[in-house]
């Protein structure tokens, strides 16, 4: 009776554990992928865990999800929708016009679409007087807007809107003559559920429209807040755990008084609760709070990471904690965001550093003149991991840079004591 007893609890509690582990792959995955169809890997897995998965988004983040047997799709919203590290990477107001467009003619097409008949339904969208007295064109005519369409459709292929059947994006790209094409299905619930605002666009009328873009996009988004403390309350809690599991970290000195105030107070139990759900790591400090993915899946920007591009950032985010830390110590500021450099700077750094590392990248980074290049491509990477902020040519660093500053550790080997150069371990 004991051994059976024993194996039963066992039984019971591995049991737990594998659906512990399931829901946490499935949340991921819907962070990561939040438009999902039946050809991801993981859907099988959100769909068995459907129930608690639209329980828990819905409680902790006021994330709606709807899964069906052909997709699931999770609505989420930023908690600051001025961010200006958001966005598909690549993308320009222009690209966004014509992502919009080919939207609105996939909505009106026939279920397959091949990308020459994309291209020049698009066409006539495009032509409206709306758009050209905004000065918005598109011809369709050069290589350069054969690259864009293609760049737009291949946006719908990674999320599923669309799905090839045959052909070649690049032929079409290259193509001087009428040949070269794609064949496309279109996924219609992918498509459906491509937007993730409250309102759509269509329900404003153009005079009624607001008139900044932070402006339209709070006014797609609006949620309806109850009129009680236990609303607001809900609303902060919401804000936060959306910047938590969005954002690579949260400044306290960056909320408002009373977000700031239920933060300060909260923070402790909301961690423990997303990093049981989510698998990722608190890392509490006096500035404020990151929740850390060891693993490097949920980031759409690796630190550290292989490639001329990455290497380049991490040198220039030592560069630029170690300057934080000289100057600290020197000024006895009180954070690294009390000390700056200009980006003219962080060129004239690399093109130093070109000497010491430029035989590891690239050939074209190598070439005369590359820094300032490098430097914007470096500086946009810590930026959209909030590492540093920028203002009129400036780069103030900010408190988790400090993870990537250089020190002096004291390393015995063989009992003899031995100076080497190791990574910060936190800020």
């Amino acid at each position: 009776m004991t051994v059976a007893g024993g194996n039963s609890r066992s039984i019971d509690q591995r049991q737990k554990q594998i659906q512990r582990e399931e829901r946490c792959a499935a949340v991921r995955a819907l962070l990561m992928t939040p438009l999902m169809t039946p050809a991801h890997e993981e859907f099988p897995t959100v769909r068995r865990q459907s129930d608690y998965l639209r329980d828990w988004f819905a409680r902790e983040a006021g994330w709606g999800l709807q899964i069906e047997r052909d997709g699931a799709r999770l609505y989420k919203r930023p908690a600051d929708l001025a961010s200006p590290t958001r966005g598909l990477a690549g993308y320009d107001r222009r690209r966004y016009v014509l992502l919009c467009l080919a939207c609105a003619v996939l909505e009106r097409a026939d279920p397959q679409i091949t990308l020459r008949l994309l291209g020049e339904k698009l066409l006539l969208l495009a032509a409206e007087p709306a758009l050209t007295k905004l000065g918005f064109t598109f011809a369709l005519k050069t290589h350069n807007e054969r690259r864009e369409l293609v760049a737009v459709c291949r946006t719908l292929l990674d999320l599923g809107v669309l799905q090839r059947v045959a052909g070649d994006e690049d032929a079409f790209v290259n193509a001087a003559g009428e040949q070269a094409d794609a064949l496309y299905d279109i996924q219609r619930r992918a498509l459906a559920g491509f937007m993730a605002a409250i309102r759509g666009p269509s329900t404003w009328p153009t005079e009624e429209a607001p008139d900044t873009l932070v402006a339209r996009l709070e006014a797609l988004t609006q949620e309806h807040i109850a009129d009680s403390d236990e609303g607001r309350r809900t609303a902060l809690r919401h804000r936060l755990a959306r910047r938590l599991l969005d954002d690579p970290v949260i400044y306290a000195d960056a909320l408002d008084g009373e977000e700031r105030a239920y933060f300060l107070n909260q923070r402790g139990a909301m961690a423990a609760r997303l990093s049981e759900a989510t698998g990722l790591v608190a890392e509490q400090r006096a500035e404020g709070l990151a929740l850390v993915d060891e693993e490097g899946a949920l980031t759409d920007v690796a630190m550290p990471a292989e490639g001329t591009d990455a290497h380049v950032t991490l040198l220039v985010a030592e560069h630029l904690a170690g300057h934080c830390r000289g100057q600290r110590a020197e000024a006895d500021k009180p954070h690294p965001g009390a000390v700056f450099l200009r980006e003219l700077d962080i060129v004239d750094y690399l093109h130093a550093a070109k000497g010491d590392y430029g035989r590891y990248w690239r050939r074209s980074a190598r070439e005369p003149g590359s820094e300032s290049e490098l430097a914007v491509i470096a500086l946009d990477r810590l930026e959209k991991l909030h590492l540093i902020r920028r203002r009129d040519g400036v780069v103030y660093p900010l408190p988790a840079l400090a993870r990537f500053a250089l020190g002096e550790a004291d390393v015995r080997e063989a009992g003899r004591p031995r100076n080497v150069i190791v990574s910060a371990a936190s800020p």
